[in-house]
Parts: structure tokens; C-alpha cells; sequence
């Protein structure tokens, strides 16, 4: 039995901690500090056995250096091929590897960067920068197909899988995902959920499948309407899915 807990980083990154409750052993995620990991550590009496990266940006990858200092020789799992070169276990479409207990499937999830990749089972998802709730990652490498494709591989996930992405960006997330959605009365309900959790700085995450089916734009290409309120400026009624969503991820990045 694993418990997953989040360990908060900069401003709005989480860094997830995997527990192991049978021993003191704890693999941590996208650690892009150090610090919060250790104080983590040390107050919780336990030892770091090891680390996945879901990709190779600087706010992922930052602390694993320092990390390895106090635990050397511990396992740094990550992308095959990445710009990041601190990876020993190098990771690559469906892959599989146990975690504290955990058994995970890599599935290689291209759009964000190139090397991107997320750790998945139908239990949990650990997601990286590539599905957030109520949104998905900028397309600073990749193509807006790829990205496309690499959610429709996520959206196959059960309905009640956990779904621990690495930042607290949802409340801005839905309030593009209302401009796409006004009339979406299962987002407007979210909404005020995730009101009340920031209000108590309390985190949003993890989120579930099912409810980003049911509030997530960019899981929604394929809805009749979701571009009837798209800017004049965007204007176009495209049948493709992947190119609906590439107008979805355009709006957002000028909302």
C-alpha cells in the first residue's frame, strides 16, 4: 500500500511524494527543488529510494542533483532521449516499472516537449505538464496533433483513476474552460469546489478522469458545440478533432 502526498515547490509546482506505508522509502516526482523534498523527508522520517521525471524542463529536473548528493546512487527514472542528462533508468513507450508497490505503464505523451512522458495505471496518473486539470500544457515543442493524440491516449483511463499533474493552475484553467463552456453545469460546480480548496490554500489536485471528461475543453474537442463561442479572430468550424483542439490551445494561449 502507497500513499501519494504533494510537496509544495515555488510558486505553484506540486511534487509528488509516493509513500510507501509498509517501510520509510518515498520516490518523488518532478522534484524541481531540493529543499521542500528534504524538510518532506525529514519530517516524516523517511528516506528517498528514488525519482521519476516526466520531462526535461528546469522546474522538473532542478533538485535532483542536490537530491543525489544526500542519496546517491538512488534510481532518477525519466524520458529516453530527453535534453535532460541526469536520467539512470531511461523510459520509453509501455515500459514497466513498480514503484513503492505501485505497478506503472509508461505511455509516451509528445505536445508540451518532445521527450514527455506520463506514468500511468488505472488507479493513478502521474501527468506531468501534459493533462492538468481543467487544462493541458503549453505546446512549447511539439504539435497541436500530437498533443491531441497524446490526451486521447489519457482520456482511455477509467473514469475513477487520480490524476496527479505537478501544477496548481486549475482555477485559471476554468476560467478559460467557462469562456469554452458557460453553460456547463458540471464546471460551474467545479469551479466553486475549487474556490473553496484555494480559499483554505488547500490543494485542487488530484482530480479524476471522469471529472475532466465532464469540465476539461481540451478532453472536449468532440462535443457539437465546443467552439460556438470561439473569438472572431479564431473563427472556423474544422471536422478534424485534432484541429479543433488546436484552436482550443490557440484561444487559450492568447485568453
Amino acid at each position: 500500500m502507497a500513499q501519494v502526498e504533494p510537496i509544495k515547490a515555488f510558486t505553484d509546482n506540486y511534487i509528488w511524494a509516493i509513500c510507501n506505508q509498509h517501510d520509510n522509502a518515498t520516490w518523488v516526482v518532478d522534484p524541481g527543488q531540493s529543499q521542500p523534498v528534504l524538510t518532506f523527508l525529514n519530517k516524516n522520517n523517511r528516506t528517498l529510494s528514488g525519482v521519476l521525471i516526466t520531462h526535461h524542463h528546469w522546474d522538473h529536473t532542478d533538485g535532483v542533483a542536490e537530491l543525489l548528493l544526500q542519496f546517491p546512487n538512488i534510481p532518477v527514472y525519466g524520458p529516453k532521449d530527453s535534453k535532460y542528462d541526469g536520467i539512470t533508468h531511461p523510459l520509453t513507450q509501455d515500459d514497466k516499472i513498480t514503484i513503492a508497490g505501485i505497478p506503472f505503464k509508461v505511455v509516451q505523451t509528445p505536445g508540451h516537449t518532445l521527450d514527455h512522458i506520463c506514468y500511468i495505471n488505472d488507479d493513478l496518473a502521474l501527468t506531468g505538464d501534459t493533462l492538468f486539470s481543467g487544462g493541458c500544457g503549453r505546446l512549447f515543442e511539439g504539435t497541436a496533433e500530437q498533443m491531441w493524440y497524446s490526451l486521447e491516449s489519457l482520456k482511455q483511463l477509467p473514469d475513477t483513476c487520480q490524476i496527479y499533474c505537478t501544477h496548481e493552475y486549475t482555477l485559471a484553467n476554468l476560467a478559460f474552460a467557462h469562456a469554452v463552456e458557460p453553460e456547463n453545469k458540471a464546471l460551474s460546480d467545479y469551479i466553486k469546489w475549487c474556490q473553496l480548496q484555494r480559499a483554505k490554500d488547500l490543494p485542487t489536485l488530484p482530480t479524476n478522469m471522469g471529472n475532466e471528461r465532464a469540465v476539461n475543453p481540451f478532453l472536449r474537442s468532440d462535443q457539437a458545440d465546443i467552439l460556438a463561442h470561439l473569438p472572431a479572430f479564431l473563427q472556423s468550424t474544422p471536422d478534424i478533432l485534432w484541429q479543433r483542439f488546436a484552436l482550443l490551445r490557440q484561444w487559450k494561449d492568447n485568453f
